[in-house]
């Protein structure tokens, strides 16, 4: 196993929820020499200024300043995200049945439900807390399982084998936590922060909260000479590892006069109409504030000619061909587990690649030796979409959708290949360096 696959199974572990993820993520930036730049200040900058913000906890960009200003060179942007669909609780999850404690739950974004049932769940996220009379947020990973839905008996449900499984999200999904007396989850919360070390709260002091479930067994290699990666959230963890990863490796060989830039946002699962999300100002606004502190003396239209002068790849998992449904996939894109990076396109604009930006990345990974996957929806079938055309739109720079093939997408545990993370990162990096 490489050593960038090993990183990437802890990166995916340390990162429950987006909230572990950004911070994961910005651990990994400030190691490499970034600095965080508050949205409320001004921000100074000079080439080879290394920066990052957050906004909302889930969302992040990372950026450093070329040699030259971004109006003469312009900005090199990856993006992707850092959610994934699960079960989040509600806000006022608690209550009891039939002798159980249980927490009500609401599905986020496109949920594979029957994968949820009979794991062992875990819970994790943020909570808005009274501390001190200040009002701040914490994190809290419990790291251990915590809840379960357990399936209905077939002695009880024979129907089943001629009607197949049909699960209602509100009465069907509610996890178990414990038995009747079993503690709130409020009480749960204060006993973790408790047991880890942090300073105790009463249970009134917790405002509100973001809790979600997680897969609680490690990510694990599989198959006959472990060529597979099982694990929670590839989609989308393993396209922001592998950001991260060519940041480093980029950075390593030296300054570019573009300036670089990643961002990795929050809901795009559902939608990316948030604050936060690609639909959102974040990004807009945090290229703009670069290309006018990074500029030296009055340069006319700076940001405008910067934005000309840019390009971003959207990095996102993209679906290998299965070997049960093959049916499902246009036949002649069927990307393959283990034959590296795939190109998105589709005609409608569900995905932002067009000739130009194609051309570019089929360059890239010629330059790393290896040649892209294509993938292209069946023409009878709806295609998923990507931050790509949300940003594209949002920011008018030239954008291609690619991401490493994968099966089980949106699955509570999906699968990739090993021999595909390596590729990936080296043409990302490439990207940063030509």
């Amino acid at each position: 196993m490489s050593d960038a696959v090993q990183d990437l199974l802890s990166f995916i572990d340390r990162s429950p929820t987006p909230y572990h993820a950004v911070a994961e993520v910005v651990r990994r930036l400030e190691a490499l020499g970034f600095s965080r730049f508050a949205e409320t200040a001004i921000w100074t900058l000079s080439p080879g200024t290394r920066g990052y913000a957050v906004r909302g906890d889930g969302s992040l960009i990372a950026f450093e300043v070329g040699r030259a200003s971004p109006a003469q060179a312009g900005f090199r942007i990856l993006g992707a995200h850092t959610d994934s669909p699960n079960l989040r609780l509600k806000p006022r999850p608690d209550r009891t049945a039939s002798g159980y404690r249980q927490l009500g739950v609401e599905p986020y974004g496109g949920v594979l439900l029957h994968t949820w049932l009979d794991r062992d769940l875990s819970l994790a996220g943020r909570a808005t807390v009274r501390e001190n009379g200040q009002i701040r947020t914490r994190l809290i990973d419990f790291a251990r399982p915590m809840v379960r839905i357990p399936n209905l008996a077939i002695h009880l449900f024979r129907e089943i084998r001629e009607e197949g499984l049909k699960l209602n999200p509100q009465t069907h999904l509610v996890p178990l936590s414990g038995l009747e007396d079993a503690p709130e989850i409020r009480d749960l919360m204060i006993s973790e922060w408790r047991a880890s070390g942090e300073e105790a709260i009463n249970p009134e002091d917790i405002l509100g909260f973001d809790l979600m479930t997680a897969d609680s067994q490690p990510s694990a290699l599989v198959g006959a000479e472990q060529e597979f990666i099982s694990a929670p959230r590839l989609d989308n963890l393993a396209s922001a590892h592998a950001a991260v990863k060519a940041m480093e490796s980029a950075l390593a060989q030296g300054a570019a006069d573009f300036t670089r830039v990643m961002v990795l946002y929050d809901h795009e699962e559902v939608g990316s109409r948030t604050a936060q999300g690609a639909a959102g100002p974040f990004l807009a606004e945090s290229l703009e504030r670069i290309a006018s502190a990074a500029q030296e003396g009055p340069e006319s239209q700076g940001f405008a000619r910067a934005l000309a002068a840019s390009t971003l790849i959207s990095v996102d998992m993209a679906h290998a061909v299965h070997p049960n449904y093959s049916d499902r996939h246009e036949p002649d894109h069927r990307p393959v587990l283990g034959g590296g990076p795939v190109l998105k396109v589709n005609s409608n604009q569900a995905y932002a690649t067009d000739g130009y930006t194609r051309g570019l990345f089929e360059a890239l990974c010629a330059e790393e030796g290896f040649s892209p996957q294509h993938f292209v929806t069946r023409s009878d079938l709806a295609c998923g979409s990507t931050i790509g055309p949300i940003t594209a739109a949002r920011i008018g720079i030239p954008t291609l959708d690619v991401g490493n093939p994968m099966l089980a997408m949106h699955s509570c545990r999906e699968m990739a290949a090993t021999a595909d993370v390596a590729p990936m990162i080296s043409v990302l990096s490439r990207f940063w360096r030509s």
